[in-house]
């Protein structure tokens, strides 16, 4: 089936929940530990305050993903933190690339001169990913603690716009 990436709007927010909620129960691969609600979501990365731009990717008319790249207050100025989460079971091949192609032209659009990538160090698909994307290491968050007190160090990667 073809994908369709496109802006995303607040009717995606159920499925898009769905599809993060289902990640963060399998663990290991989101900083995210605790459930959204389709508003929590929609509020913290999806359409927010905070967002800069946010794209899904739809398998026919089912929303299976989304990228957002959102404000940080702690990085510099002109950079934009992103995250990716796509549909697990079964995966969204060819998803990453397209919505990364989406994501960079509205960061240029929007004048910036970097994106940030903050991965959990035990996040090898995660890591793999941006790798491939072309984002590069920049700096080691060490020693960031989950709820059940696991410390999990922080790699932060950087592609230069």
């Amino acid at each position: 089936m073809s994908l369709t990436i496109r802006p995303t709007v607040e009717a995606d927010a159920p499925a898009l929940a769905e599809v993060l909620n289902d990640i963060i129960a399998a663990g290991g691969t989101t900083a995210y530990e605790t459930p959204f609600t389709p508003q929590g979501l929609w509020q913290s990365s999806l359409g927010g305050a905070k967002v800069l731009c946010c794209h899904t990717v739809l398998e026919g008319t089912t929303p299976v993903g989304f990228q957002t790249l959102a404000k940080h207050p702690d990085l510099p100025a002109g950079w934009g933190s992103i995250a990716s989460f796509t549909r697990r079971d079964p995966p969204v091949r060819g998803a990453g690339t397209a919505l990364f192609e989406a994501t960079k032209a509205r960061a240029r659009a929007l004048g910036l001169v970097a994106i940030d990538a903050t991965i959990r160090a035990d996040n090898v698909p995660g890591l793999g990913y941006y790798g491939k994307m072309g984002f590069v290491d920049y700096n080691v968050i060490r020693a960031v603690p989950l709820s059940d007190g696991t410390l999990v160090d922080r790699i932060q990667r950087k592609f230069t716009l």
